[in-house]
């Protein structure tokens, strides 16, 4: 089977896994279906294997603290009016890209995916910031997980005479 057929393969089998772990099992963590999958495509984004793994968890997490950080912050910052989110925003991008610095923090999008899903679970289902952190770590390191195996699962489906995706 060609690299495309078995990673077709693979990623629809464990989209359809993933799912029913997320929505039956896992529901009771309050993880997150879309935070894992948000996490499965950074995995590739970040070049798949042993490091896009690494990569995806390490900087979506410290986004997701970031972004957490940021919506605390921006309800310390009322007397700011309507300014209190663009301002606490502004700061948290910023403290994204200064984290790049770090190598271990060197992936910026992984970073602002992080940021993202923990902004988004924090508004969707109105919890607060500490609440969210747990639920969408956790949804992000299963993500990441569940990256991994679907690009072992398509390489193993993958015939000899062609490299895997």
């Amino acid at each position: 089977m060609t690299s495309f057929v078995a990673l077709t393969v693979s990623i629809g089998i464990l989209a359809g896994v993933a799912t029913w772990l997320y929505l039956i099992p896992l529901a009771v963590l309050s993880f997150q279906i879309w935070q894992g999958f948000i996490a499965w495509a950074s995995y590739f984004h970040c070049g798949g294997g042993v490091d896009g793994a690494k990569n995806t968890v390490i900087c979506m997490s410290f986004g997701a603290l970031v972004g957490a950080a940021v919506i605390a912050l921006a309800g310390q910052l009322g007397g700011l009016g309507e300014f209190a989110a663009p301002v606490s925003v502004a700061i948290g991008a910023a403290v994204l890209v200064l984290g790049s610095s770090n190598s271990l923090l060197a992936v910026i999008p992984a970073s602002v995916y992080g940021f993202a899903a923990v902004a988004g679970l924090i508004l969707l289902k109105g919890i607060s910031p500490i609440d969210a952190i747990i639920p969408t770590i956790g949804s992000i390191i299963l993500g990441a997980a569940f990256g991994f195996a679907s690009q072992k699962l398509a390489g193993a489906l993958t015939s000899s005479t062609e490299p895997a995706a």
